[in-house]
């Protein structure tokens, strides 16, 4: 069984194995690409949500139990973009192979949408906190 990409590459597999969507590997030789730059802003992305979830622990004793909820948006957004790192990875490097990269429109927006949350929550946390 096999498949072809958008630049009509034939990809195969073996009888009783599954095709992976996109195999391992980058497929381009220049390792100053855009897959590379991508993944080491979403890799300072992940970072950052992670640092904040690790300062939001240092305001528990100041804010109550109620800041484990910031500190759990922090560390799953963290966490999100970590278990994704890998996919985005090899998708973009196959659409630079393809010619043919698209916006990771979903992760961004998800990704804003949880800044904002966070942002505003821990806002609501420090002015109506209730010890």
């Amino acid at each position: 069984m096999s498949c072809r990409t958008r630049a009509g590459q034939r990809l195969s597999k073996a009888p009783g194995t599954r095709l992976a969507a996109f195999p391992p590997g980058p497929r381009h030789t220049d390792a100053g690409l855009q897959p590379e730059r991508t993944v080491l802003s979403w890799g300072r992305t992940l970072l950052s949500f992670y640092i904040s979830a690790a300062l939001f622990l240092r305001w528990l004793p100041a804010h109550g139990v109620w800041i484990l909820v910031l500190f759990g948006m922090a560390a799953g957004a963290g966490a999100a973009i970590q278990i994704t790192q890998r996919a985005r990875y090899a998708r973009q490097s196959w659409g630079l192979t393809d010619e043919s990269i698209r916006a990771d429109l979903k992760g961004v927006v998800s990704i804003t949408v949880a800044s904002v949350a966070l942002g505003m929550a821990s806002i609501f946390m420090v002015l109506f906190s209730v010890q």
